[in-house]
């Protein structure tokens, strides 16, 4: 099976707990973590983590400074493959395969699985139309028409185009911070990616920037699935289906944010969910 080819999963045993937090019962997982241990040299980041990232929903990945949730998210699209001293273990599956089998193209991996990252990196020599345009030009899309749809399309999406359709040739670094996040946004999604990881995607951002981000959320994964790392637990409540809260390179707890928040199983996630620590 080629990596464009794509099968349901199997639904996990934790749908139950997404039935018990009142969602869809006929959710399925986009993604899937099985074992994933991500090993620095031989310092582990994060271990054994087994979780679902269920399709067209927000999930959001809490916990203190160093807990490993970054460290997640990145081995959810290959990205430890540019550091050379990483190695990970166990499975992602995307759609039922191993992202990390034998012969799978990380490049169509990190196609597939999009990525935003915590400051706004806008390429500063191109102009917002050839920004988001980057990816598919990589991929050989010259044709005109393609192009100019794709940029209109994934502006709209990344809620930007109304604000910058009449200057799409002025560059990408003149647009203020929170609109250089949305361009980086809507620069994954002209790939057209089914899953968009986003690493703190605010945190560089004033609040009317950070509402706007916010906003985009519930809009985006009409789309696409999105896994969010983030400090703020008052964002993860507002824009998350799915919560799973890291500790010491360890998944804690994971359930419908609306339990974790409110409900949790786990000590240690209380202790950190009322701030106690962290």
């Amino acid at each position: 099976m080629t990596m464009n080819e794509q099968r349901p999963l199997t639904v996990p045993p934790k749908l139950e707990a997404a039935r018990a937090g009142g969602l869809e019962a006929d959710l399925k997982p986009r993604m899937e973590a099985q074992g994933l241990t991500v090993y620095y040299g031989k310092k582990v980041g994060v271990g054994n983590v087994s979780m679902p990232i269920y399709a067209n929903r927000v999930t959001a990945l809490i916990g203190p400074s160093g807990c490993g949730k970054t460290t997640f998210l990145r081995a959810l699209n290959r990205m430890h493959d540019l550091t050379p001293v990483a190695r990970v273990e166990g499975k992602a599956l995307l759609d039922g395969q191993d992202i990390y089998a034998p012969g799978v193209d990380p490049v169509d991996v990190r196609r597939r699985i999009g990525m935003v990252f915590q400051k706004p990196n806008p390429f500063p020599t191109l102009t917002i139309y050839d920004n988001v345009i980057a990816g598919l030009k990589l991929l050989g899309v010259r044709r005109k028409n393609v192009l100019d749809e794709a940029v209109e399309r994934s502006l709209r999406q990344a809620a930007l185009w109304d604000e910058v359709k009449d200057r799409l040739r002025a560059p990408g670094m003149s647009l203020s911070g929170g609109q250089q996040q949305r361009l980086c946004i809507a620069r994954a999604l002209a790939v057209e990616p089914e899953v968009l990881l986003m690493d703190e995607p605010t945190s560089a951002l004033d609040p009317i920037s950070t509402q706007s981000i916010e906003d985009l959320m519930s809009e985006l994964k009409k789309h696409v699935t999105v896994v969010i790392v983030t400090h703020n637990m008052q964002q993860a409540a507002r824009v998350s289906d799915f919560t799973g809260y890291f500790l010491t390179g360890e998944l804690v707890e994971f359930g419908p944010t609306s339990q974790v928040f409110t409900m949790p199983k786990d000590p240690r996630t209380e202790a950190y969910i009322t701030g106690r620590f962290g």
